[in-house]
Protein backbone atom coordinates (compact mmCIF):
# COMPACT_ATOMS: atom_id res chain seq x y z
CA UNK A 1 0.00 0.00 0.00
CA UNK A 2 1.18 3.25 -0.93
CA UNK A 3 1.86 5.42 2.18
CA UNK A 4 0.01 8.52 0.65
CA UNK A 5 -3.08 6.58 1.22
CA UNK A 6 -2.11 6.36 4.61
CA UNK A 7 -2.34 10.00 5.00
CA UNK A 8 -5.19 10.35 3.19
CA UNK A 9 -6.47 8.19 5.70
CA UNK A 10 -5.21 10.28 8.13
CA UNK A 11 -6.57 13.52 7.18
CA UNK A 12 -10.31 11.54 6.82
CA UNK A 13 -10.12 10.53 10.66
CA UNK A 14 -8.36 13.86 11.64
CA UNK A 15 -11.67 15.37 9.84
CA UNK A 16 -13.98 12.98 11.48
CA UNK A 17 -12.48 13.90 14.92
CA UNK A 18 -12.54 17.74 14.48
CA UNK A 19 -16.53 17.59 13.03
CA UNK A 20 -17.01 15.29 16.43
CA UNK A 21 -15.18 18.28 18.45
CA UNK A 22 -17.24 20.85 17.40
CA UNK A 23 -20.71 19.31 16.92
CA UNK A 24 -21.00 17.27 19.79
CA UNK A 25 -21.82 18.32 23.18
CA UNK A 26 -21.23 15.40 25.41
CA UNK A 27 -18.06 15.10 27.06
CA UNK A 28 -16.92 11.69 26.39
CA UNK A 29 -17.98 11.82 22.79
CA UNK A 30 -15.59 14.98 22.39
CA UNK A 31 -12.71 13.20 24.46
CA UNK A 32 -13.39 10.09 21.93
CA UNK A 33 -12.83 12.42 19.08
CA UNK A 34 -9.83 13.80 20.25
CA UNK A 35 -8.15 10.63 20.96
CA UNK A 36 -9.07 10.41 17.34
CA UNK A 37 -7.39 13.08 15.88
CA UNK A 38 -4.22 12.33 17.97
CA UNK A 39 -4.03 8.63 16.80
CA UNK A 40 -4.90 10.52 12.88
CA UNK A 41 -1.45 12.86 13.72
CA UNK A 42 0.65 9.39 15.02
CA UNK A 43 -0.40 7.81 11.90
CA UNK A 44 1.01 10.59 9.35
CA UNK A 45 3.93 10.64 11.78
CA UNK A 46 4.06 6.91 10.57
CA UNK A 47 3.41 7.36 7.38
CA UNK A 48 6.12 10.44 6.80
CA UNK A 49 8.48 8.25 8.24
CA UNK A 50 7.71 5.23 6.65
CA UNK A 51 8.37 7.48 3.43
CA UNK A 52 11.93 8.66 4.27
CA UNK A 53 12.83 5.78 5.53
CA UNK A 54 13.49 6.27 9.29
CA UNK A 55 12.29 5.95 12.26
CA UNK A 56 11.91 9.08 13.59
CA UNK A 57 7.92 9.64 13.30
CA UNK A 58 7.74 6.14 14.69
CA UNK A 59 9.42 6.94 18.05
CA UNK A 60 7.71 9.87 18.21
CA UNK A 61 4.58 8.58 17.56
CA UNK A 62 5.00 6.15 20.30
CA UNK A 63 5.48 9.33 23.02
CA UNK A 64 2.31 11.24 21.91
CA UNK A 65 0.60 7.20 22.69
CA UNK A 66 2.35 7.58 26.33
CA UNK A 67 0.91 11.74 27.17
CA UNK A 68 -2.16 10.15 25.29
CA UNK A 69 -2.53 7.51 27.54
CA UNK A 70 -1.72 9.91 30.74
CA UNK A 71 -4.76 12.59 29.19
CA UNK A 72 -6.97 9.93 29.26
CA UNK A 73 -6.60 9.57 32.98
CA UNK A 74 -7.02 12.63 33.98
CA UNK A 75 -9.38 13.18 31.00
CA UNK A 76 -11.47 10.59 32.22
CA UNK A 77 -11.41 11.71 36.41
CA UNK A 78 -12.57 15.05 34.96
CA UNK A 79 -15.54 14.06 32.92
CA UNK A 80 -16.06 11.87 36.07
CA UNK A 81 -16.56 14.35 38.66
CA UNK A 82 -18.54 16.59 35.98
CA UNK A 83 -20.96 13.60 36.09
CA UNK A 84 -20.55 12.97 39.65
CA UNK A 85 -21.71 16.71 40.69
CA UNK A 86 -23.78 18.14 37.82
CA UNK A 87 -25.76 14.31 36.73
CA UNK A 88 -24.96 15.57 32.82
CA UNK A 89 -21.87 15.20 30.94
CA UNK A 90 -22.35 18.00 28.78
CA UNK A 91 -19.94 20.22 27.71
CA UNK A 92 -22.19 22.94 28.21
CA UNK A 93 -22.18 22.43 32.03
CA UNK A 94 -18.31 22.15 32.34
CA UNK A 95 -18.12 25.78 32.54
CA UNK A 96 -20.64 25.62 36.38
CA UNK A 97 -17.39 23.84 37.97
CA UNK A 98 -15.43 27.21 37.96
CA UNK A 99 -14.88 28.59 41.33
Amino acid sequence: MNPVNYLYIAALLFTIGATGVLIRRNAIVVFMCIELMLNACNLALVAFSRMHGNLDGQIIAFFTMVVAAAEVVVGLAIIVSLFRSRHSASVDDASLMKL
